[in-house]
């Protein structure tokens, strides 16, 4: 698969751009994926930079889809909302793009769960819709929010990003593949466990993966850049956060300072996994519930043995120093906010454990 311009794939990211002057700058903006924490963060980048941005929701989106309108409206001051499916093409085409010309489409949308079905139908075919509308809107540019992990794909919707970032780059229009690293909701899972005086969970001694973890504002605004940014166009972007790549143990060892605690850990062998997965595998042939199970083990597991951090395709090891960072928020800081209870991680409808 191509990566972007040869000798240009993973160039460190310097500070980040002024805000853009609305009036010689300004682009209308089709959103999807704009419910989610790094969807709203895009939006409120997109809206401070000048752009005119439209949203296309779910008639009751968010986790569990415990979002009405109203309450989608209010999570996006300065976007106009309108409601549709993005799985139908009319719906697409009547509710959303409403026969009216943009320049770009910007999408932060995932399927839920990462199962199959799921990630087909919405990692790869709703995409494939949502540009096939964009385009006969006049739409000339997308920003796709992908993800890291892809690099290595051994899932089905890693798989089914794949395909779709194939499409886009097939496609003739404008690209920005966005691939960030690790997000600060997805490594606060055992922050309550942990503040109940529970050990910190590992897997094996917890330093044989890493990350850069983004945070949403800092990815948001990484997003909405690529729109005007002539480097990021035609390429493939894995972003990080700042600071140097931490390891699980790592994580744990800075929350347990925090509290003012010496670390407890707990390691869970990866036999265990293996053996989840295999019993619910074998189980799924005949409950297909079992299967979706199945697979999300898989995912866990992936994610438990997997660093998220720029891949070398010739010694087949990750690279921290070849994953790019930007922004200023760290993980450790989104721990003293949550600790302090300035900020409150939504794992929703993502997390898998």
């Amino acid at each position: 698969m191509r990566v972007g311009r040869p000798g240009r794939a993973f160039t460190k990211i310097g500070p980040m751009p002024t805000l853009l002057d609305p009036t010689t700058s300004a682009r209308r903006v089709f959103v999807l994926g704009a419910t989610g924490t790094i969807g709203q963060a895009t939006v409120r980048a997109l809206v401070a930079r000048g752009h005119e941005v439209v949203c296309l929701v779910r008639p009751r989106a968010g986790a569990g889809g415990g979002l009405q309108v109203d309450d989608t409206a209010r999570l996006l001051p300065g976007a106009s909302v309108r409601v549709g499916e993005v799985q139908d093409p009319v719906s697409l085409q009547r509710d959303g793009f409403r026969g009216e010309r943009f320049d770009a489409l910007v999408s932060c949308m995932a399927s839920r769960t990462g199962v199959p079905r799921d990630a087909w139908a919405i990692d790869h075919q709703a995409h494939v819709h949502a540009l096939d509308a964009a385009r006969r809107a006049g739409v000339t540019q997308m920003v796709l929010l992908s993800a890291i992990c892809v690099q290595k794909p051994l899932l089905a919707f890693q798989q089914a990003k794949l395909a779709f970032e194939q499409v886009l780059i097939d496609s003739g229009l404008t690209y920005s593949i966005v691939r960030p690293t690790a997000f600060f909701k997805s490594l606060s899972g055992q922050i309550r466990r942990v503040q109940q005086g529970k050990p910190f969970l590992l897997f094996g001694d917890g330093r044989a993966t890493a990350c850069k973890p983004i945070s949403d504002d800092d990815l948001g605004a990484f997003l909405a850049d690529c729109l005007t940014d002539a480097n990021r166009h035609h390429r493939v972007l894995p972003i990080g956060g700042p600071g140097e790549a931490i390891t699980p143990r790592q994580q744990g060892e800075h929350l347990f300072a925090l509290l003012g605690r010496a670390p407890r850990f707990k390691s869970v062998p990866l036999g265990l996994l293996d053996a989840i997965i295999a019993v619910l595998g074998a189980a799924g042939r005949v409950v297909p519930a079992l299967a979706d199970k199945a697979e999300l083990a898989r995912i866990g597991r992936y994610y438990a043995t997997e660093s998220m951090l720029v891949l070398d395709p010739v010694s087949g090891r990750y690279d921290a120093a070849a994953t790019p960072s930007t922004g200023s928020q760290t993980l450790f800081d989104f721990y003293a906010q949550v600790l302090g209870g300035a900020a409150a991680p939504e794992r929703g409808d993502h997390a898998v454990f």
